[in-house]
Formats: structure tokens, C-alpha cells, sequence
């Protein structure tokens, strides 16, 4: 499985994060409130946008997802910990700027992505933060279940306690 595959539709384009994305990603980042709910709420610092930057670029499998009727910069999303013994994936570390909030776009952006993984995997994960609670609500909104509370270290910092979700492959339509 690629875990970078260029994958649109008519509105967004998911394109392969590059290190020169870095200031435009990281002018969408700058939003406090994008990070209210996350579990690390400073995220919007540069010092610590950084880090997660460096964790994307690490993952092998990060995006910048871009609207295509402006071709402007919106959010990130990645996939991340392909398992294929167990035909397992994670979709994650996903945000958007506010102007895209409670939109179309996380769906069909989820929904381009689920539809490649499943050419692959039978099972699609998420870690969503305890108190990200828009996060949690679209997650279930596309069917995905709660399967259990886990704790997760993201690149460089300390363990927080998540929600793991799944999405299964004979479920999906």
C-alpha cells in the first residue's frame, strides 16, 4: 500500500506533504481554536506546530489537503501504522481550518481515503482526543464504532488518553 497516493474529487486534493509545505500548513495551524479540543492545545505555537510537523514528515504518510476551486491550503491528514499482517490502518492527526469546519469536506476527504485503504485493509482506525468531541461526533457520523479508551504518545510528547474507533471493511459501503 502506498501510504501517499495523490487521491481527489471534485473539491479537495490530498497531495503528499513536502518539507516546503511547511509555512503555508503551518498559517492554517496558527488558530488557537483549531486546537481547543485537541489533546495538545498549543499546537497553534510554531515551536510546537514543528514538532507535529516533523512527526508528519516521519510518518510517511502525510497530506496537505488542498480545496481545489481556490488551491489553497485547508488542513492535514495522514495515514500511519499500516499493519498488513492484520490488514489494519490509522487515519489520523486531521484538521482543518475553521472556515471548513462542520462542512462536506471532512467527509469526502474521509471518504477518499477510506475508499483507498480498503483496497488494502480490512480494518480503519482512529485515535481521536477524549475531549476532541467534534472529532469524535464526525468520526461516528461515517460509521465508525468505539472500541476502546487508549493512551497515545504523539512524536515527541507525552502519552494523552484517546478514543480508538474503527471502521470495518464489510461494514463500509
Amino acid at each position: 500500500m502506498n501510504l501517499q497516493p495523490f487521491l481527489e474529487n471534485d473539491f479537495v486534493r490530498l497531495v503528499p506533504l513536502k518539507r516546503s509545505d511547511f509555512e503555508a500548513l503551518y498559517h492554517v495551524a496558527s488558530d488557537p481554536l483549531i486546537w481547543e479540543q485537541h489533546p495538545n492545545k498549543d499546537r497553534y505555537k510554531r515551536e510546537v506546530f514543528q514538532n507535529f510537523f516533523e512527526g508528519a514528515m516521519a510518518s510517511g504518510g502525510a497530506f496537505i489537503i488542498m480545496d481545489k476551486k481556490t488551491n489553497s491550503f485547508i488542513g492535514s491528514t495522514r495515514f500511519y501504522d499500516l499493519n498488513e499482517s492484520e490488514k489494519s490502518i490509522l487515519i489520523g492527526y486531521t484538521f482543518y481550518g475553521r472556515a471548513y469546519w462542520g462542512s462536506t469536506y471532512n467527509p469526502m476527504v474521509k471518504k477518499l481515503m477510506i475508499d483507498y485503504a480498503f483496497q488494502f485493509t480490512d480494518h480503519v482506525y482512529f485515535h481521536i482526543g477524549a475531549e476532541n468531541y467534534r472529532s469524535q461526533k464526525a468520526i461516528e457520523r461515517l460509521g465508525a464504532k468505539k472500541v476502546r479508551e487508549i493512551e497515545v504518545a504523539y512524536h515527541g510528547e507525552p502519552e494523552k488518553k484517546n478514543f480508538e474507533y474503527v471502521i470495518e471493511k464489510i461494514d463500509w459501503t
